[in-house]
């Protein structure tokens, strides 16, 4: 059953509704989020670990400066070709995989505890991708100050993913831009938009939708093609599930996207 996020309660055995929350409460929410104390805890050591080992300030500006230039690319690649590709769900090994890091976001996109990544993927991936980039530039001391800035920077993804799923309208202009380019990709077409914070590489690979009135409508925007067809084809996905796909969300979450859309 979702319940509206209620202070003191743990993450335990819960689900918490982004279209029933308040900003107090998605910040109550966030900051008690397992995944992002322990983000926060590693960034600190990593950091600390930079810190003490730097012999110069450019061994940690440039491992910084390169991981900000590549995040957006990084995402935009794995958001892509990785969790909008048709292969994790038709191997048996990976559905699960799938369905927990983005399937099930689709499927109910204001449910707070599927939109956050999990770190037994998240950590690993970012370790694999900054750690070499941060190496090359200054050894030890780079590799540390480039995974600490990526577990940041996944930190700063999580807390503007959640707003651009809240029942909230943001007062920043350019959180606003962000958050109606993402609920495209939610509520109108999956295949454009896969930018989070930055829709530059959108914008360079030709995936970029300006408004909605310009973004053709897709039938397979809730379920990524994995529809009652793919779903007897390859049904694991569905059996975790234990309900098939669906191709559209609850009326109310449809209704709070189209206010923004529109």
């Amino acid at each position: 059953m979702v319940q509206k996020f209620g202070w003191g309660r743990g993450w335990r055995g819960r689900t918490y509704d982004l279209g029933k929350m308040t900003l107090p409460e998605l910040w109550a929410a966030y900051l008690s989020y397992p995944a992002i104390n322990l983000y926060t805890l590693l960034a600190l050591l990593f950091a600390a670990y930079a810190l003490m080992t730097a012999q110069r300030g450019l061994a940690i500006v440039l491992p910084m400066l390169a991981v900000f230039v590549v995040y957006p690319l990084i995402w935009y690649g794995l958001h892509r070709f990785v969790l909008h590709g048709n292969w994790l769900y038709r191997m048996r090994w990976t559905a699960s995989l799938w369905k927990r890091i983005h399937f099930d976001h689709h499927q109910d996109p204001h449910k707070l505890e599927v939109l956050f990544g999990s770190p037994l993927n998240t950590i690993p991936t970012m370790l694999i991708i900054t750690g070499p980039i941060g190496y090359m530039i200054a050894g030890r001391t780079g590799a540390a100050a480039a995974f600490a800035t990526a577990l940041v920077t996944t930190c700063v993804y999580e807390f503007v993913h959640c707003i651009q799923h809240l029942n909230y309208k943001p007062k920043n202009r350019f959180i606003q831009r962000l958050k109606r380019d993402h609920l495209m990709h939610h509520f109108q077409n999956e295949n454009g938009n896969y930018g989070i914070v930055s829709f530059l590489p959108d914008k360079l690979f030709q995936s970029y939708h300006e408004n909605s009135r310009d973004c053709p409508k897709s039938a397979t925007v809730f379920n990524l093609g994995y529809d009652l067809k793919q779903a007897e084809r390859y049904p694991w996905v569905m059996e975790l599930t234990g309900t098939p796909p669906r191709d559209k969300p609850p009326a109310a979450m449809e209704d709070i996207a189209g206010k923004i859309l529109r």
